[in-house]
């Protein structure tokens, strides 16, 4: 980018000549003394040129420093073996509250515990439930089903109309579809949203209802 360079700046380099002469004509000191207080002269005459140059100088700089990645996180599973999570699983657990790991409890292990389903949704299961994101975007939203009825239900197989099916599909392939809320609790209700419904259980009667698409359904639960 060029720079514009007022007329502050020729003066500043008029005052240096004038110092130069002075310095050479005034001083009594030795060859390197002077040239000493002429190094000190153009110091000045330099840092005060720049500060000028600063100020005549139009456009911004843009800030090329690079965005870290969530740095993964690695917690003992089942048998002590270290599960390593990433992206968006990594992130949610990592800002997960103390109750909700002690609801998750230890990772589970193997290649049908955890990975990435071919709609691109990824997920790790847990002893006591499942965090799972709709892709493996670190700035996706990860969030955490526990277990109880509300994960039955979401695990139950569907027709694509929210009936339960033995020939349907279960979970996040499912009608329900990927949640978009952890289970929250108000009062005796818990909850969990999903991309197409929501599933709630009344802790005090057991009584679960799961609305697909607006639809309440059959919760499949016995």
């Amino acid at each position: 980018m060029r720079q514009i360079v007022s007329r502050p700046t020729q003066f500043v380099a008029g005052l240096f000549a004038v110092m130069l002469v002075a310095t050479a004509c005034g001083s009594d000191a030795t060859t390197d003394d002077a040239a000493s207080q002429v190094s000190s002269a153009a110091t000045v005459v330099s840092e005060s040129a720049a500060a000028t140059s600063e100020d005549t100088t139009t456009g911004t700089v843009a800030d090329t420093t690079p965005q870290a990645k969530p740095a993964a996180v690695e917690i003992a599973g089942e048998r002590d073996v270290v599960v390593t999570l990433g992206g968006p699983i990594a992130v949610k657990y990592a800002s997960a509250t103390d109750a909700q790991k002690d609801a998750l409890g230890k990772p589970l292990t193997g290649d049908h515990n955890a990975g990435t389903r071919e709609s691109g949704v990824v997920f790790q299961q847990f002893q006591g439930g499942v965090i799972i994101a709709k892709n493996d975007d670190s700035g996706t939203p990860a969030y955490i089903i526990t277990s109880g009825k509300i994960r039955d239900a979401w695990n139950t197989e569907r027709a694509p109309d929210g009936t339960p099916s033995l020939t349907g599909k279960n979970g996040s392939p499912g009608p329900l579809g990927v949640p978009t809320s952890d289970v929250t609790t108000d009062g005796a209700v818990q909850s969990a949203s999903f991309e197409n419904g929501k599933v709630t259980e009344d802790t005090q009667t057991g009584e679960v209802t799961v609305t697909v698409n607006g639809k309440i359904v059959p919760s499949g639960l016995t």
